[in-house]
């Protein structure tokens, strides 16, 4: 028996019908048509379907769309603000830190978590926040390149 459930999305209110076994992930894809959210492992342990939810980031694959009901979720389609790219978003393409694309939301959705609550964080801690997201193309290292610029420019847009 589908139940009614109503979230914010990426800034815009959401009201719709669901199976209690649909998850996050499903309701963002299928239902709403956010594909930035990728199905990867479907288990959680490939960060592909990252989404920030009230703040946090979480895997959409475990999370149940009613859990989510009253709860605000930031994709990445609702990352950039009046066609311009988030700071996080310009540093990724600017270092180079994305190669086939496919973790490249999760990733920048987990960079966001880390630098709204720690804007001047530590290369481990980058490394620690992102670990939850694989990568097989780039090694990493200018995923943390990026991550250190988009705190840089964020902190000195922040100050000005």
């Amino acid at each position: 028996m589908k139940s009614i459930i109503q979230l914010v999305v990426n800034g815009e209110s959401v009201e719709i019908a669901v199976e209690p076994n649909r998850t996050l992930l499903q309701l963002l894809r299928e239902d709403l048509g956010l594909t930035g959210t990728k199905h990867g492992c479907g288990l959680g342990d490939c960060g592909a379907c990252t989404v920030i939810l009230d703040g946090s980031p979480v895997n959409a694959c475990l999370v149940l769309a009613v859990q989510a009901r009253g709860r605000q979720v930031l994709t990445i389609e609702g990352l950039a603000e009046n066609g311009n790219l988030h700071p996080i978003q310009k540093a990724f393409v600017d270092k180079g830190a994305i190669q086939c694309g496919f973790c490249t939301p999760g990733m920048i959705l987990s960079a966001k978590a880390l630098l709204d609550t720690n804007p001047k964080p530590s290369e481990t801690e980058i490394r620690t926040a992102i670990s939850g997201n694989l990568c097989r193309c780039t090694g990493y290292q200018k995923i943390v390149e990026a991550v250190q610029e988009a705190a840089e420019v964020i902190q000195s847009t922040e100050v000005s």
